[in-house]
């Protein structure tokens, strides 16, 4: 039998992927987010490790190891943090419960598997269950704007950074960018063959039969987040309908991503920015596809695209396409763990918590924000925000209204001081509850 870790963190996306984490590598994996919820299900089933965040929501995490070495002295413990980080609370742990290790926020999934690995050893077994089509994900199939239904146009700032061969990052500044809305492309003009695809369709997979999925809802932030605290290398597939997008992340960092939108393809993405005409690209969509070439390459050749700026459009393609999925109330979500997005020669370099809060900004509509914060509602900095304050880029307004953010104004208070528009103080304060620098305050 496999042996059984008991995983504990109230972070619920967090812990769905060191679940799949662990399950891939040969464990039965039982979670909690509550410590008396831990305690129950380790008596019930008793692991051979336990792996505990320190602060959870009802009791202390060294209070749950107290619990837990009642009914089992010789458990072996591990602890992550968010809060307690330093020598010194790593000391007293391993001092008073022997802990086996000790992982502050944000470490590497990697090496808490490790750890484990040595307290309790396993045999990863191959999955012997072929794929089925249900756990399939791949976004080769091109699909028509329809199916995306109404999008507004999206704003795109004229930076971008992006890292590529040895490792080599480019800051680039060019002009704004305002990518029209999609049913504004007809982009049906360019769907290239079935069979003899030319190479700028790229084909995509995320799944396996240990993968996770889940309702997207509003969990996009959380879902980004989880792979940044366990700074993991994966993919993570989010499906619409019949529109899939996939992001792809480095070490817990969103490096790129795809579409099988045909509006979201990069031809389509220079239309919609205004930097060729569609009959442009039709022309040399058609010329790509005859001689099996990519249709950037074509439009280099032309005239129509610099060489020097491929770059640049790619970077903020990318951008858009995970920009457009803070959009999607709706939707599934699969996470996986490959090593794909070590192989792309194009790899956006943006921190997770600026992607977050740009997306909340542009993308979520009065009606979303008000559902998730109302007026009444008092909010105050969390003891254990995911992200620092000093990694989110502010804008000055921004910065002044931090400090009245206190647990004593209510949020209608907080909108009177900030003399800005309703819909961007809200998406302002909603990006700071998603990044967990700001939470509710318990009435």
């Amino acid at each position: 039998m496999a042996p059984r870790i008991l995983v504990v963190d109230d972070n619920q996306e967090l812990l769905t992927l060191l679940t799949q984490l662990f399950e891939d590598a040969g464990y039965e994996v039982v979670g909690a987010t509550k410590g008396k919820q831990a305690v129950e299900v380790s008596r019930a089933r008793p692991p051979a490790v336990a792996v505990l965040d320190i602060l959870l929501p009802d009791m202390m995490g060294y209070h749950l190891a107290d619990a837990l070495r009642k009914d089992q002295p010789q458990l072996p413990l591990l602890f992550i943090t968010g809060v307690f980080k330093g020598g010194k609370h790593a000391m007293e742990a391993r001092q008073k419960y022997a802990a086996a290790g000790y992982f502050e926020k944000p470490f590497e999934a990697s090496k808490l598997l490790e750890a484990v690995q040595k307290l309790v050893p396993t045999q990863k077994q191959a999955p012997t269950a072929a794929v089925s089509q249900e756990d399939s994900f791949d976004v080769e199939l091109d699909i028509d704007v329809e199916e995306e239904g109404p999008q507004d146009a999206m704003e795109l700032t004229g930076r971008i950074k992006v890292t590529g061969g040895d490792n080599l990052t480019a800051e680039i500044r060019g002009a704004n960018l305002t990518a029209s809305p999609l049913n504004k492309v007809p982009a049906t003009l360019v769907r290239p063959p079935g069979p003899g695809r030319p190479p700028d369709a790229l084909p995509v997979g995320a799944g396996s039969p240990g993968s996770r999925r889940g309702d997207l809802k509003d969990s996009l932030p959380s879902l980004f987040t989880a792979f940044y605290l366990s700074r993991e290398t994966g993919e993570l597939g989010i499906q619409r309908g019949k529109v899939k997008k996939v992001v792809y992340f480095e070490r817990g960092t969103p490096v790129f991503a795809l579409s099988n939108l045909l509006a979201d393809r990069f031809g389509q993405f220079l239309v919609r920015v205004g930097k060729i005409k569609p009959e442009q690209l039709q022309d040399a969509a058609a010329v790509a596809t005859a001689s099996n070439r990519r249709t950037g390459d074509v439009l280099v050749e032309r005239g129509l695209l610099k060489d020097t700026e491929r770059l640049y459009y790619v970077g903020q393609q990318v951008k858009a396409i995970i920009y457009s999925l803070f959009s999607w109330e709706d939707g599934t979500y699969v996470m996986s763990f490959k090593e794909k997005a070590t192989t792309e020669s194009i790899k956006l370099d943006v921190h997770p918590a600026n992607l977050i809060v740009r997306g909340i900004k542009k993308l979520y509509k009065p009606e979303r924000l008000a559902r998730l914060l109302r007026p009444e509602d008092r909010l105050l900095p969390a003891v254990a925000p995911a992200y620092q304050l000093h990694e989110v880029e502010l804008e000055r307004w921004e910065a002044e209204l931090m400090p009245k953010v206190d647990g004593n104004r209510t949020v209608a208070e907080l909108l009177a001081y900030a003399n800005r528009p309703e819909q961007q103080v809200y998406g302002f304060l909603v990006a700071m509850m998603s990044l967990g620098i700001l939470e509710q305050r318990s009435q």
